[in-house]
């Protein structure tokens, strides 16, 4: 954990309070709570990652830098700043699929 940046290492903490609550009633209600809440903070990190990958290409940065940055393709960086995400890319990659079959 500790070439990961402070924020990344804070959300792991939160996980491992969750599981040192004690009470199996707590624990499930507050693991339930967080768990309802989750999409809403999934789509705010995406965003907030689609406006840095934006602003990184923006500074001169090349697609193959950004992805090296992310650790991903820079086939990758260039769908997450037009905000294609996994769901998107596994649902074309299906239909192309179909397409090639059938």
């Amino acid at each position: 954990m500790a070439d990961q940046p402070k924020e990344v290492t804070r959300l792991v903490e939160a996980i491992k309070a969750f599981e040192a609550i004690e009470d199996d009633e707590a624990c499930a209600a507050a693991v339930s709570q967080a768990l309802k809440d989750w999409p809403d903070h999934q789509v705010r990190l995406r965003e907030l990652r689609q406006q840095r990958v934006k602003s990184l290409k923006e500074q001169g940065k090349t697609w193959a830098e950004i992805g090296r940055l992310l650790g991903i393709s820079a086939a990758r960086a260039q769908q997450i700043a037009a905000g294609v995400s996994g769901a998107q890319r596994r649902k074309a990659e299906a239909a192309r699929q179909e397409t090639q079959d059938g």
